[in-house]
């Protein structure tokens, strides 16, 4: 590939995409534990908290901004040290009075500068590797993101839960947390900065002009919409991720909540071992087996096979919410399983995305598809607080569990090249 600076994709797959994990995580999954820490209700955290999904989903539409604007290099190096910066200014909010309202209307800039970054960075992935590679470093890619992860709803909340064991103090255990993730996240921009590799077509548009800007945005769009089986390939990207949607909001609360409601009673840093270490493990080992086979097989072999694991491990959530085990080995090993399914069977989203983006317009159409998934787990989050609460923990995993026919009735409609990552 014809490139005016090459680095091994080593020296920066595995910084890039620990960076672009750590933002979403924080948002994501980070601010749930927080919120339920500070006694915030599950139907205001599912309700508030999916919000948050709401810059990933309008992103097409500044998508060919990154396009045009600067380089994917840029925009990279730009957003990291403003998510830096936002998560250090959280950090400050909690002590207030108005800690929920401010640390919301902060997380919302962070996510926004988030969901930049991830255009430039899958868009960079894309420009700078062939297809081969692509598939390839799918796994690798999706290993540490996941490690990422680790770092942040592991470690962290497992260092948040000794502060506040450690202080007495809530607020201020979290505000640390939150400065130890700024920091962090400004040396990542300090690496990629130096370290990127500079692929010769990374360049901005030599002439930019609103006219531009907005031919190109429309052409984008158009050419979107019509590629073959937009219908199904949409409806995949909204539903394929149904089920879990729904689960991802519920799961902390369910850790953390005592028995006398249903849940297990863990603490912080117990949440921090379980679903934030041993749990995304499970994640890890998943996406690596998954990009090791597809890369081998082909997404086409292997697509039935992944998303019956990204459904069928949801069972063992209706088993804890039933037996409502003490024994934390096992509650280890149920969350382990589900998360390694969870980890296999998504490689097959994300190398879906990969493949129906392909052709001209690649990073705006991967944005928009990555939009969708967004879309997807928006929506349906935003009503599993109040669902939950409704129907009790158990009853609510046998909806969820129900709810994984959309998404084998979704990988149904899909035709895909059975060329398609297979190592050539």
């Amino acid at each position: 590939m014809n490139q005016t600076k090459r680095t091994s994709p080593w020296s920066w797959i595995p910084t890039l995409y620990f960076a672009e994990a750590l933002p979403y995580v924080a948002v994501m999954t980070i601010s749930v534990i927080m919120y339920k820490r500070l006694n915030i209700s599950n139907t205001d955290i599912a309700l508030y908290t999916s919000w948050f999904y709401l810059p990933w989903v309008i992103k097409p539409f500044w998508s060919p901004f990154v396009d045009l604007l600067k380089t994917k290099c840029w925009w990279v190096v730009t957003m990291q040290f403003l998510i830096g910066a936002g998560l250090a200014g959280i950090a400050f909010t909690l002590p207030m009075d108005h800690f929920f309202q401010l640390s919301l209307a902060i997380f919302w800039l962070v996510a926004f500068s988030s969901a930049t970054h991830d255009i430039a960075a899958d868009g960079f992935y894309m420009l700078a590797l062939d297809p081969h590679e692509q598939a390839f470093y799918v796994g690798i890619r999706s290993t540490f993101y996941r490690i990422a992860t680790i770092a942040g709803q592991g470690l962290l909340v497992m260092m948040a839960g000794a502060l506040e064991t450690y202080t007495g103090k809530i607020p201020f255990a979290w505000s640390i947390t939150f400065l130890v993730m700024a920091g962090l996240f400004i040396g990542l921009c300090l690496y990629h900065k130096y370290i990127l590799s500079v692929p010769a077509s990374d360049k901005a548009a030599v002439t930019v002009t609103a006219s531009t800007i907005f031919k190109e945005f429309f052409a984008t769009f158009v050419s979107f919409f019509r590629k073959k089986q937009a219908v199904a390939a949409i409806l995949f990207m909204l539903l394929y991720r149904f089920p879990e949607a729904q689960l991802v909001k519920l799961v902390t609360p369910f850790l953390i909540d005592p028995r006398e409601k249903g849940g297990l009673g863990l603490t912080t840093s117990e949440i921090g071992l379980v679903y934030g270490t041993i749990g995304i493990i499970g994640l890890t080992l998943g996406g690596i087996i998954g990009g090791i086979v597809a890369s081998q097989g082909g997404l086409k072999k292997w697509l039935w096979p992944m998303a019956l694991a990204i459904t069928l491990p949801d069972l063992v959530f209706i088993y804890l919410s039933t037996a409502l085990p003490e024994n934390l080995l096992i509650i280890n090993c149920c969350v382990f399983i589900e998360q390694f399914g969870y980890g296999f069977g998504f490689t097959a989203y994300m190398l879906y995305l990969i493949y129906y983006s392909d052709g001209e317009h690649k990073t705006a159409h991967y944005a928009i598809c990555t939009a969708f998934m967004a879309l997807g787990m928006m929506l349906p989050g935003m009503v599993a607080g109040w669902l939950q609460d409704h129907l009790g923990y158990a009853n609510f995993f046998w909806w969820v569990m129900g709810c994984c026919l959309v998404t084998l009735a979704a990988t149904a409609c899909l035709k895909i090249d059975p060329a398609f990552g297979k190592k050539k």
